[in-house]
């Protein structure tokens, strides 16, 4: 592949943050039209909420991110966190499951269970969900690249339960325009990887009405360094690409867009943080309508999971992350999110301890129960300060919008580098903003101490991994080989003929074969990316 170098043009000039004013007046909102702008709660465009009602009725859903060593020792903790008062769960995979590897494969080894839970087959998922009744559970899975084998998983493992795709409920990250972006756990090249995305969309649009089938992340872009602005923008323009790629797929935009989520992060300006779901929302609203033509109002919300910021927890002083994590929640809830991860204060240190996992949770339940901020819908609204900042960021991120259609769309922009180099280049002002000493860390920067962190970790034990790779191996010899085949067989000419991939990935499942086998046939079609241009 020839290297292709952004021109000056590629820059992403409308990322800067711009100055605080020490106060702002009705000055500041020159031509602002509150009825326009803001709109009620629930009316478009859906600045103040998505709900009328919001969280009067019905709390945002608490759905702490969960998933270390075996589907056993997962399995044990998603009903500990349901048992504490967890109202949703979502779950982390190990390294090579992200990847699309196989638990014994020998670039797995060592990884197995480490960040996240090993799920190489539908005996892994089974494990993983014994006892947990899928019907009545809502569940969030963080994979992208084999995101339609693990939604595969899942939907073989609720047909043996009993329950048919058309009452699963959940969602599927399944955002891998953001792995180009940021994170770069990613397997195919960008065309054939966004072609698997919409092969889920339509699947979930024709038989699992309850299923969120792609969970488009600014998460990761920010975690990565964007800034807020670029976290919003790059989100969005993924999501339009998606979209686009859905109605050339021939299906109706009101048919699949109210099943579209997405999620962001929650960092420490605490305002703008608010702003910035609070634009996402009034952003997405005059897209769907206005550019995609979508007459259902379902279709004009932008319905949203938040974390809080992985990227701003510290080793030093760990407990000092228990107070970033609340008052990050807090911006969440008085940004309208629908449901919000908390991170545990131990990890930068390790996999979340059960005790840590525990406070996490906490926090969100008083801050549900005890501070009364559920009482009043967007109650910053009308503030001079958060509605000039929301109309900033919105124009921010316009400008964004406008980079990217004049590169030709957003595969084009992954093509000249663009993403990256915006990212980086906002990464490396704010880690200099660290270390010149403008941008204060407190434990880190200042009021340091001297010592150990001071916490127990989460240990996983190399047993974890030995039992993984010995069970795969005997699952490997039990199988229906010639099942087994032919299921393999069918998934490679399906991915020749260009025809959705779901049916062929769950005959997969069922037949027993493995991610990393599944992955495996389809490269042979789709072929590997190497990492794009250099910049």
């Amino acid at each position: 592949m020839s290297v292709v170098r952004p021109s000056t043009d590629c820059r992403c000039s409308a990322a800067a943050d711009a100055e605080v004013k020490p106060w702002v007046g009705p000055e500041d909102l020159v031509g602002f039209d509150p009825v326009e702008a803001l709109g009620e709660p629930g009316q478009f465009p859906f600045t103040r909420g998505p709900h009328r009602s919001m969280y009067q009725q019905r709390l945002w859903t608490m759905r702490q991110f969960a998933g270390f060593g075996s589907a056993d020792d997962t399995n044990q903790r998603f009903k500990y966190l349901l048992g504490h008062g967890q109202t949703g769960l979502s779950t982390a995979f190990d390294l090579p499951t992200l990847m699309g590897r196989d638990s014994d494969d020998p670039l797995a080894l060592g990884e197995v269970g480490r960040c996240g839970v090993a799920i190489a087959s539908l005996a892994d998922m089974r494990r993983l969900f014994d006892g947990i009744d899928l019907e009545s559970v809502s569940t969030s899975m963080t994979i992208n690249a084999p995101a339609a084998i693990l939604l595969a998983f899942y939907i073989a493992v609720g047909q043996e339960q009993g329950v048919p795709p058309e009452k699963l409920r959940g969602t599927l990250q399944n955002d891998i325009l953001k792995e180009f972006h940021a994170q770069n756990e990613y397997v195919f090249p960008p065309e054939p990887s966004v072609k698997l995305v919409i092969d889920t969309i339509e699947y979930g649009t024709n038989h699992m009405p309850q299923w969120n089938t792609v969970s488009i992340s600014g998460y990761h872009i920010r975690e990565a360094g964007a800034s807020a602005a670029e976290e919003l923008a790059f989100t969005l323009a993924d999501g339009m690409a998606y979209v686009e790629e859905s109605i050339k797929r021939g299906l109706d935009v009101d048919a699949f867009a109210p099943r579209l989520s997405f999620f962001f992060d929650v960092h420490n300006d605490f305002f703008e943080e608010i702003a910035k779901l609070r634009a996402s929302r009034r952003i997405w609203a005059h897209v769907m309508r206005d550019r995609f033509g979508a007459k259902d109002p379902r279709s004009w919300l932008l319905r949203m999971h938040c974390q809080t910021a992985g990227v701003t927890l510290t080793e030093q002083q760990p407990y000092n992350n228990l107070t970033r994590v609340a008052y990050q929640a807090m911006a969440g809830v008085l940004g309208g999110t629908q449901s919000l991860h908390t991170n545990s204060m131990d990890e930068t240190l390790a996999l979340p301890s059960e005790q840590a996992a525990k406070l996490a949770l906490r926090t969100q339940q008083l801050l549900a129960h005890e501070t009364n901020v559920t009482q009043t819908v967007d109650p910053l609204a009308g503030s001079y300060f958060i509605e000039k900042l929301t109309g900033e960021i919105e124009s921010k991120a316009q400008a964004i919008f406008d980079q990217i259609d004049a590169m030709g769309g957003v595969l084009k922009a992954v093509d000249r580098g663009y993403f990256r180099r915006c990212i980086a280049e906002t990464a490396h002002a704010q880690q200099r903003a660290i270390d010149d000493g403008t941008q204060k860390v407190v434990g880190v920067t200042d009021f340091v101490e001297d010592g150990p962190p001071g916490v127990d970790i989460l240990q996983i034990d190399q047993g974890t991994e030995d039992t993984q790779v010995r069970r795969l191996k005997d699952l490997k010899e039990s199988r229906d080989s010639a099942r087994h085949a032919a299921a393999l067989e069918r998934l490679g000419k399906d991915a020749n003929e260009g025809v959705n991939l779901m049916p062929a990935l769950i005959d997969g499942a069922k037949a027993d074969a493995t991610v990393g086998e599944m992955m495996a046939t389809m490269k042979t079609v789709f072929g590997a990316y190497d990492g794009g241009p250099e910049w």
